[in-house]
């Protein structure tokens, strides 16, 4: 005979209170309300009306009248629990957020490109606007040398004179020129490489997405 808190007798439910694997009882077969049980410390399961001493911190079960569960309880989780739960929990929200920009990256990527062509296309036009630009900087280089040479011609005849300032400024100011645009040219060749891994990538996400092999 198994004792609830409030001190009746669960006579007719004590195979109920000794077996935790029964779940379903008749009707009547311990007083009407909700009855608790859990397993104390020992291992052994207790049951009450009211929800008993012994299941404080631990995990229980809520059953009903007809003797199923109703719901289960877990234990109160320890520091340690719940720190390792929120991080979980964090994780979650990141991979979340993670997979959801990735379904908006791959429609935008759907809407942009009908067909392993276009991408293509849009890649040579992309690549050619950045040759422009490097093409343009190295012509830039190119004529400022020549005009360079010219001022360095002229300073040759100032070899033990002080050169006049329109020959130092145009020396100076050529070296600015031939840096800006050598710098722009490095800048743009890492743009070229920057724009051919975005369309390699596209391309392959896009086929990924297709189920489709690359056209040859």
């Amino acid at each position: 005979m198994v004792r609830v808190p409030n001190g009746r007798s669960c006579r007719l439910a004590a195979a109920f209170c000794g077996l935790a694997g029964l779940s379903l009882l008749p009707l009547g077969a311990f007083a009407a309300g909700t009855l608790y049980c859990c397993h104390d410390a020992s291992g052994k399961q207790v049951c009450g009306d009211i929800l008993p001493q012994a299941c404080y911190g631990r995990a229980y079960r809520e059953i009903g009248e007809s003797g199923r569960t109703l719901r289960n309880v877990e234990a109160p989780l320890t520091a340690e629990q719940r720190v390792q739960r929120a991080a979980e929990e964090e994780k979650r929200k990141q991979e979340e957020a993670a997979r959801r920009e990735q379904q908006r990256k791959d429609q935008a990527l759907l809407n942009t490109y009908g067909s392993e062509r276009d991408i293509e296309a849009m890649r040579k036009r992309a690549e050619e606007d950045v040759l422009k630009s490097i093409k343009s900087a190295e012509t830039k280089v190119a004529e400022t040398r020549t005009l360079r040479k010219k001022y360095e011609n002229e300073a040759e005849f100032y070899k033990k004179k002080k050169l006049p300032v329109e020959i130092q400024k145009g020396l100076a100011d050529a070296d600015v020129e031939i840096k800006a645009q050598e710098t722009l040219i490095a800048a743009k060749q890492k743009e070229l490489e920057t724009v051919r891994q975005k369309y390699d990538e596209d391309l392959r996400r896009y086929l990924e997405l297709t189920k489709t092999s690359p056209a040859r």
